[in-house]
């Protein structure tokens, strides 16, 4: 029960903090604050993943988490290359 309880509160909070996230993207105001949130994004969904793994007791859930973990890695890279030499592919 209480175990149920604050798997609950935690995908609470970390949706809102993904709802917030997306506010950082619309109101940021330089392309580093929007790579951040976008990262900070990609954390939270493996959060949620994990969470709902817990609450539902399956292990189905790492490998998606794992592939979001790997695709938001790459992304901050290219758009961190992006902001720093203007292009992705030397």
């Amino acid at each position: 029960m209480i175990l149920s309880t604050a798997l609950a509160f935690a995908m609470g909070c970390f949706a809102l903090a993904l709802v917030l996230n997306l506010i950082r993207i619309a109101t940021a105001p330089t392309l580093a604050d929007r790579i951040l949130a976008l990262d900070t994004m990609t954390i939270n969904v493996i959060a949620l993943l994990m969470l709902y793994g817990a609450r539902t007791g399956g292990v189905s859930t790492f490998e998606p988490a794992v592939l979001f973990a790997m695709t938001g890695f790459v992304a901050t890279v290219a758009f961190c290359k992006y902001i720093l030499r203007g292009s992705i592919i030397e």
